[in-house]
């Protein structure tokens, strides 16, 4: 079965962002900048994570996977963070 997952990342060095870039428009759809749309089984995923951390540097660069849920329908939100940790904003969101 397989799921949706948004995929960002925040890369710190120009040559890492562009093999990130280049690796995930073979897995998915290019939303926004350093946004890809997925839909992946639990074997894509992995092979996509082995993929990315093979390029990314661990302390300085983060990629983020948003699991939206089966990809026929809506499920829970889980967010997983390869490299830097994911932090919650807290703050309110402003929109002006």
């Amino acid at each position: 079965m397989r799921s949706s997952f948004l995929v960002c990342y925040d890369i710190c060095d120009d040559k890492r962002l562009r093999q990130v870039f280049k690796t995930l428009r073979g897995w998915g759809d290019h939303l926004q900048y350093s946004v890809f749309e997925c839909q992946l089984t639990p074997a894509d995923l992995i092979t996509l994570r082995g993929q990315l951390k093979a390029i990314i540097h661990q302390d300085e660069d983060q990629v983020l996977f948003i699991n939206l849920g089966p990809s026929e329908g809506r499920g829970d939100r889980v967010i997983e963070a390869l490299g830097q940790p994911y932090c919650r904003m807290d703050s309110p969101c402003l929109i002006v």
